[in-house]
C-alpha cells in the first residue's frame, strides 16, 4: 500500500494523486504557477466566479486550499454574481496596461454554471476582443448540466462561447483537467483569446487516480504562425472608440481565432486514436462522448485489435470549436462515412460538414450525427439517431455504430453483441411503477413554511431552494423566472390580470446578487407585490457557502427604504433577535413566525410593492454550525407520545417535515420523530394534536455499543476478495441525499489509489443533494487505462449496494443490473419520501420492491435492515452507510483489502472510529445478523403486530375498552362485532372475504368507540408506560411540558380552531385524577362531552353501525367493494378539534355518495 497523504493532490509534483474534478481545477491554478516559474516567470493566478452545480462545490474546495494557493501567488475572490466576477478576471489581462506591477502576467480562471455563461456574453465578448496578456492567459470554466438534474433547463455552453469567438476544449476525465487547463492557459497567451473550458457533471463531479507529473504535458508554440505587428496579446489605445472596436474585430477575425488553430494543430489537441490503413466508417467524438464511443466499441466486442477487421478509425476531438481542418481531412481520407457522436446540439457535426463540403467530391465521405442519412432541415426531417434532447446512453451509441458498421462489414459477432445489447435493455421496462424519491426541503428548513401563502394567494418563484415550492406547494407556488428576474413578470403580467396582488420568493443569496434590480423594477413599475425575502444566512442550494460579503436583515430594510418601499415586515423565529444592536430602522414591523399567514393576508391589502423578510437561518446550516460549536445546541427536543398520536398526519402538513416518521403499532400507524435526523425547528407541534411533549435539557439517547464488549460475536474470517480482470468492478451505490451516502464512494475511491488500481468514481447528486436520490458509479481496475466512460453502462454492475431500497429499485438502478452478474445487498429501512409529509397513508412498497431486486439479479441479493442496525448499535443513523460498506466487504464483493478500507476511513478524518466501528459491525452482520441484531435489541422485543384472527382482535380490544371506560362499555363492543358477524355469514362470500369484513368492522368500530378526549388523554399520560418510553428515548435531567388545547380554556385563531399552548410538567398531577373522572364521560355531568366534537364523537358510534347494518341488509344493492368501503369509512377519521370535525363531515359525505350509487337504478330511496 502506497503512502498517501490528503495534501498529496495540492503538493506532490509526480507519481500519482487521487482527486476530484472541482480539486483538479485547484491544483490547475498551482501547477500553472510552478510551470510558469520554472521558465523564469513570476506570475499569480487570479480565481473568480459564482457557484453552481455541476461547480457548486468549487468555491468550498478553493477556501479550504487557501494556504496552498497563497504560497504559489493565487487570489481568490468570490464573484457577487458571474458577470461581474468575469470583469474581475478581464482586469487581470490589463495589470500592465492600468499600473506597476512586479508580476510577469497573471493568470485568471472564471468559473460558473450555463447559465452564468448566459448572463456573461457581453463581458465574454469584450475580454475576448480586448485579448489577453502575453504572460497571462484566461480559462472560462463553464459548468453544463446537459441533463437539467440541477437546472431549470438543460445547458449547453459551447454554442455560446463561440457566438463570442472563444475557442472551446473539452475534457473526457479528471486528468484531461490538468493537461487541458494548461494547453487552455498556453492558447489563451498565444492567442489572445480567452479560452472556454466545458466542465460537465460526469467530469468535474467524478474522481480519479491521474498523473501528478507537473512537467506534463509538453508545450508546443506554433512557429508557422505569423504574428501581426503589436503581436495578438492586448494594449491601450489612443484611437477613437469606434476605431478601437473595428481594429479589435479585424485581429480576432484575421488573426486570433487562427492562432487558436495554429496552436490546436501544433499541439495535435485533436487527433486520431484508433486507426485503420482500411477504414471505411470514421467516428468522431469529443469530451464525454468520447468516453462513451470507447465503452460502446467494447459492448460491440470490438477491441482495439479488432477495427482492422471492421474497418473503423476513430478521431479524438479536445477542441469542438473551431474544429481544426487539417486534422479533419487527414482523418476522412479513404472514408465512406463519418458518424459524429456529441451531446445535445451539434457543434462538431456542422463544422464538420462545413469544412468537407467543397473537398474533393470523389473522396468526400457522407456526415450523419444527430440524423439518419435523410437529414434534419427536410420536410418530414429524418429520424433522430443521437438525440439533442436529455442524455443518450452507450448502449444507444452502441447500436448507431452497429447499424453504421453493418453498411460496410457483416459479422455474426456483431449481431449477437447487438441481440446481447437488446435482451440488456429489456431491463429499462422494469422498475417503471417504483416511485421516485423526489428533492424535497431538509427537515427543520424555513421554506416550508416560508413559501406558503393564503389560501387562494399565488407566489412567484425564482432561483434557490424554493423554486421546489413549485413542486411541494404547487397550488400556492406558480411560474418562476431566470436569477434575479424574480417578480418582474407580474409587471407584464398585472395589466391584463383579475389577480390583483402577488407574492415573489426571493432568496438573500440571489438578492445580493441581482434580485435587488428586481425590487427596484417593481417599484417603478407600480405593481402589487410583496417580496418574501428568504433570509436564511447562507447560500444555501450550493451548498451552503457565505454571501460573497456582508448582508444582514437590518442593511436589507435600510437599503430597502432607500430604494422607496413603504412597507417592511420582518419575520423571525425569535423576536428577541432585534435587540440591542441588532435593532431595526422604524416603522418596521416585527412579527414572530407564527404570524405568518396572518401578516401575509394583510400584505397582500397593501398597494405598490411591499417587503416581507423571512428571517431563519438554513436547517443544514445550523446543523454544521452546532456540530463545530459556532453556534449553541438548543436544549428543547419534541417528542410525540404515540398512544396519543390519531396518525392525523397535521404535523406533517404544518411543518412538512421530513423528520416525521410513520410508526406502524397494533392500532394502526401513527408518527414518530427521528431524533437523529431532527433540526430542532419545532414546527411539527404546530400540527392540531396533544400528543407532542416537549423535552427541555433531555439529549438523545445514543447506545454505542462497543464491539469489545461483545463477547458473542464469532471470528471475523477474511473474505475472499473479488479478482479483477480486463473489465472493470463496477459497483453502484444507491442513498438519500443528505445522510452521507457520497461517503461510501470516496472511500472506496482513496483505498483503491492506496492499492495503485485504477478508479473512477461519479457521485450523481444535483437537487438531490435534498433528501432526494443520490448515486455512485464506482469503477475499479487494475490499470487506469481499462477505465473510459465514468457512468455503469446497461447492465454492467458487479454489486448493486442500496444503501437507500426505493432508489434502489427504481429504473436507473435495475437498468444497471444483470442476471448472473450483479449481486445486490439492500438496506430494508423504509424511509418515505418527502410526499409522505402530505400524505399519510403513503406506504414504502417494501414488497414490491423486493421482489423486482431479486428477479433482477437472479436472486443474488441480500436484504438488511442496516438503518434499524446501525442506529442502535451506534446510535446515529448516518452509521448506515459505513455498515453497509462492511457488510458488502466481507460478503466478498469489494475488490480492495481491509487495510486500505481503513486506511480510507483515517484519512478521510470524519468520525474516524465511529465509522470504523459500522464497518465492522457491517462485517459482523454479513455472517452473523441474528447475533448482531440481537445485540442491538438487547431485552427490546420487536414491536407487536396485529393479528388476523378475530377472536384474538376481539379479546385485545375488549380489555382495551374495559381500560378505557369500563365492562358494560366493552361488553356492547363484543355484542354489536359479533352481531355483524352474525349478519355476515349470510353473505353469498368467500370465507376469506367474510373473515376480512368482519376483522375490519372490529378494528374501526373499536376506533370509533376509543375516541380519545380529555380523559382517554389524561390516563395515556398517567400511564407508567409514557415516562418509562421518555427514559428510554433520552438522557439527561430534563423536564417536560405538554402541547395542548384546552377546549374550555384555550384560544381562537382568526378561523375559529384552538390554539395550543405549552403547559409545564406540573399536568402530570393533574392527569391522574382527571383520568379517574372517565365514568362522567357522555354523561350529564361531563363538561368536556357538551362540545360538537364530543358530540359527533358519540353519534358517529351509532351511525355506523346503522351504516353497516343498512349495507348488508341491502347486500343486492351494495357490491362487495362498496360494503368493503362502507366499513373501512371510519380509517379516515383521524386527529382532534377542528382536524377530526373535518374528517367527520368528509366520512358522511362519503356515505351519502356510496348510498346513492348503490340505490341508482334500483327504485329504492337513499334517504
Amino acid at each position: 500500500m502506497k503512502l498517501v497523504t490528503l495534501e498529496d493532490k495540492y503538493v506532490a509534483t509526480g507519481g500519482r494523486v487521487y482527486l476530484t474534478g472541482i480539486q483538479a481545477l485547484v491544483r490547475l491554478m498551482l501547477v500553472q504557477q510552478q510551470r510558469d516559474e520554472a521558465l523564469g516567470l513570476k506570475t499569480g493566478g487570479f480565481v473568480s466566479g459564482y457557484r453552481g452545480s455541476p461547480l457548486g462545490g468549487l468555491d468550498e474546495a478553493l477556501w479550504k486550499a487557501a494556504p496552498y494557493l497563497d504560497a504559489h501567488n493565487v487570489k481568490f475572490v468570490p464573484g457577487v454574481n458571474e458577470e461581474l466576477a468575469a470583469t474581475a478576471v478581464w482586469g487581470t489581462q490589463q495589470v500592465h496596461l492600468t499600473g506597476n506591477t512586479e508580476y510577469d502576467g497573471i493568470f485568471g480562471l472564471w468559473y460558473g454554471k450555463g447559465p452564468g455563461v448566459d448572463r456573461c456574453g457581453d463581458v465574454f465578448k469584450h475580454l475576448n476582443y480586448h485579448g489577453t496578456s502575453k504572460h497571462g492567459g484566461v480559462l472560462l470554466v463553464a459548468g453544463d448540466d446537459h441533463g437539467a438534474y440541477s437546472s431549470t433547463l438543460p445547458h449547453q455552453s459551447d454554442h455560446l462561447f463561440s457566438a463570442s469567438m472563444i475557442p472551446v476544449l473539452y475534457p473526457s476525465n479528471v486528468e484531461e483537467y490538468l493537461t487541458l487547463g494548461l494547453h487552455g492557459f498556453a492558447m489563451s497567451r498565444f492567442s489572445g483569446c480567452a479560452v472556454g473550458f466545458k466542465a460537465l457533471a460526469d467530469t468535474v463531479e467524478s474522481s480519479a487516480s491521474i498523473n501528478a507529473d507537473v512537467l506534463q504535458p509538453e508545450i508546443i508554440i506554433p512557429d508557422d504562425f505569423i504574428m501581426p505587428a503589436g503581436g495578438l496579446n492586448c494594449r491601450l489605445s489612443s484611437k477613437t472608440l469606434g476605431v478601437q472596436a473595428r481594429d479589435q474585430e479585424a485581429l480576432m477575425q484575421d488573426y486570433k481565432i487562427y492562432a487558436a488553430l495554429a496552436y490546436s494543430r501544433a499541439n495535435r489537441l485533436n487527433h486520431i486514436t484508433i486507426d485503420c490503413p482500411s477504414a471505411k466508417l470514421g467516428i468522431v467524438a469529443s469530451g464525454k462522448s468520447y468516453m462513451d464511443v470507447l465503452e460502446a466499441l467494447d459492448e460491440l466486442g470490438i477491441s482495439e485489435s479488432e477495427v482492422t477487421n471492421v474497418g473503423i478509425r476513430l478521431f479524438k476531438v479536445t477542441m469542438p470549436w473551431p474544429l481544426e481542418p487539417d486534422g479533419i481531412r487527414e482523418f476522412s481520407r479513404g472514408l465512406q462515412e463519418i458518424l459524429v457522436v456529441e451531446e445535445k446540439r451539434q457543434m462538431v457535426e456542422y463544422q464538420l460538414k462545413e469544412q468537407l463540403y467543397n473537398w474533393d467530391p470523389s473522396v468526400r465521405p457522407r456526415i450523419i450525427g444527430k440524423f439518419d442519412d435523410k437529414g434534419e432541415w427536410v420536410r418530414q426531417r429524418g429520424e433522430w439517431l443521437l438525440p439533442a434532447k436529455a442524455d443518450f446512453s452507450v448502449a444507444q451509441i452502441a447500436r448507431v455504430i452497429a447499424s453504421r458498421i453493418n453498411r460496410f462489414h457483416n459479422s455474426a459477432e456483431l449481431a449477437a453483441q447487438l441481440n446481447f445489447l437488446d435482451s440488456k435493455e429489456a431491463v429499462l421496462a422494469r422498475a417503471v411503477d417504483t416511485p421516485h424519491r423526489p428533492a424535497w426541503y431538509c427537515s427543520g428548513c424555513p421554506h416550508n413554511s416560508s413559501t406558503k401563502v393564503p389560501e387562494g394567494s399565488l407566489a412567484l418563484a425564482g432561483i434557490g431552494c424554493h423554486v421546489m415550492a413549485t413542486a411541494i406547494y404547487p397550488k400556492q407556488n406558480k411560474t418562476m423566472s431566470q436569477m434575479g428576474g424574480e417578480g418582474v413578470a407580474w409587471i407584464g403580467q398585472a395589466p391584463f390580470s383579475k389577480r390583483g396582488h402577488v407574492f415573489a420568493n426571493l432568496g438573500d443569496g440571489t438578492y445580493f446578487h441581482s434580485g435587488s434590480l428586481a425590487i427596484r423594477a417593481s417599484i417603478a413599475a407600480g405593481i402589487n407585490i410583496t417580496y418574501k425575502i428568504l433570509y436564511n444566512d447562507v447560500v444555501a442550494m450550493t451548498g451552503g457557502q457565505p454571501i460573497d460579503g456582508i448582508l444582514t436583515v437590518p442593511m436589507i430594510v435600510e437599503q430597502l427604504y432607500s430604494e422607496g418601499i413603504k412597507e417592511i415586515v420582518v419575520v423571525t423565529e425569535d423576536l428577541g433577535r432585534y435587540r440591542g444592536n441588532h435593532t431595526i430602522k422604524a416603522p418596521t414591523k416585527i412579527v414572530h413566525r407564527d404570524e405568518l399567514a396572518i401578516t401575509q393576508e394583510e400584505m397582500q391589502r397593501i398597494k405598490g410593492a411591499s417587503i416581507l423578510i423571512y428571517d431563519q437561518t438554513c436547517a443544514a446550516e445550523k446543523r454544521r454550525r452546532r456540530k463545530t460549536g459556532e453556534l449553541p445546541k438548543p436544549k428543547k427536543r419534541l417528542y410525540i407520545n404515540t398512544d396519543v398520536c390519531e396518525g392525523c398526519g397535521d404535523c406533517g402538513l404544518a411543518s412538512n417535515c421530513t423528520s416525521i416518521l410513520p410508526i406502524e403499532t397494533v392500532l394502526g400507524r401513527k408518527r414518530t420523530i427521528d431524533q437523529s435526523s431532527c433540526n430542532q425547528d419545532y414546527s411539527c407541534a404546530k400540527g392540531f394534536c396533544p400528543s407532542f411533549v416537549t423535552i427541555e435539557g433531555g439529549i438523545p439517547k445514543k447506545s454505542r455499543l462497543k464491539i469489545n464488549d461483545s463477547a458473542e460475536l464469532p471470528n471475523l474470517p477474511t473474505p475472499t476478495i473479488p479478482t479483477l480482470g480486463e473489465d472493470p468492478y463496477n459497483i453502484y451505490i444507491t442513498g438519500i441525499g443528505g445522510t452521507g451516502v457520497i461517503t461510501v464512494g470516496a472511500l472506496l475511491g482513496m483505498a483503491a489509489h492506496l492499492e495503485e488500481k485504477g478508479i473512477s468514481v461519479l457521485d450523481m447528486t444535483g437537487m438531490s443533494q435534498k433528501n432526494g436520490a443520490v448515486t455512485s458509479h464506482v469503477r475499479i481496475t487494475q490499470q487506469d487505462r481499462q477505465i473510459r466512460a465514468q457512468r455503469i453502462a446497461t447492465g454492467e454492475a458487479d454489486l448493486l449496494l442500496g444503501c437507500d431500497m426505493l432508489t434502489a429499485g427504481g429504473q436507473d438502478a435495475i437498468s444497471k443490473t444483470r442476471s448472473g452478474r450483479t449481486t445486490a445487498i439492500i438496506n430494508t429501512h423504509d424511509q418515505p419520501t418527502g410526499a409522505f409529509t402530505q400524505d399519510r397513508d403513503w406506504e414504502f412498497p417494501k414488497a414490491q420492491l423486493a421482489t423486482l431486486i431479486n428477479e433482477s439479479v437472479a436472486n443474488q441479493a441480500t436484504f438488511i435492515n442496516a438503518t434499524q442496525l446501525a442506529t442502535r448499535l451506534l446510535g446515529d443513523s448516518i452509521a448506515t452507510n459505513l455498515f453497509m460498506l462492511g457488510l458488502a466487504f466481507q460478503k466478498g464483493r469489494i475488490p480492495l483489502a481491509e487495510a486500505s478500507l481503513i486506511k480510507a476511513i483515517e484519512l478521510n478524518g470524519v468520525a474516524t472510529e465511529a465509522n470504523k466501528e459500522a464497518f465492522l459491525w457491517g462485517r459482523y452482520a454479513a455472517i452473523d445478523e441474528a447475533t448482531v441484531t440481537e445485540r442491538a435489541n438487547p431485552n427490546k422485543p420487536e414491536l407487536e403486530h396485529d393479528t388476523a384472527s378475530l377472536f384474538d382482535i376481539l379479546d385485545d380490544r375488549i380489555k382495551r375498552l374495559t381500560r378505557y371506560q369500563n365492562h358494560a362499555y366493552a361488553k356492547r363492543y363484543e355484542s354489536e362485532v359479533l352481531r355483524i358477524h352474525k349478519q355476515n355469514e349470510s353473505r353469498n362470500e368467500s370465507r376469506e372475504e367474510k373473515q376480512s369484513l368482519n376483522i375490519s368492522f372490529a378494528r374501526h368500530l373499536f376506533d370509533l368507540m376509543a375516541y380519545k378526549d380529555e380523559y382517554e388523554i389524561a390516563r395515556m399520560y398517567a400511564d407508567p408506560a409514557f415516562l418509562k418510553n421518555l427514559r428510554d428515548t433520552f438522557d439527561g435531567n430534563f423536564k417536560i411540558r405538554f402541547n395542548l388545547a384546552p377546549p374550555l380554556f384555550a384560544k381562537r385563531d382568526a378561523k375559529g380552531h384552538l390554539i395550543k399552548t405549552e403547559y409545564g410538567g406540573w399536568m402530570r398531577y393533574l392527569f391522574k385524577p382527571l383520568a379517574k373522572l372517565k365514568f362522567l364521560r357522555g354523561s350529564a355531568l361531563d363538561l368536556f362531552g357538551k362540545t360538537d366534537e364530543r358530540r359527533k364523537e358519540r353519534q358517529l358510534v351509532d351511525d355506523y353501525i346503522t351504516m353497516v347494518e343498512e349495507s348488508l341488509d341491502g347486500s343486492e344493492a351494495f357490491t362487495t367493494a362498496a360494503l368493503k368501503e362502507v366499513i373501512a369509512l371510519p380509517s379516515e377519521i383521524r386527529g382532534y378539534g377542528h382536524v377530526k370535525l373535518e374528517a367527520i363531515n368528509r366520512f358522511y359525505a362519503r356515505w351519502g355518495q356510496i348510498r346513492e350509487k348503490a340505490y341508482e337504478g334500483t327504485g329504492q330511496k337513499a334517504a
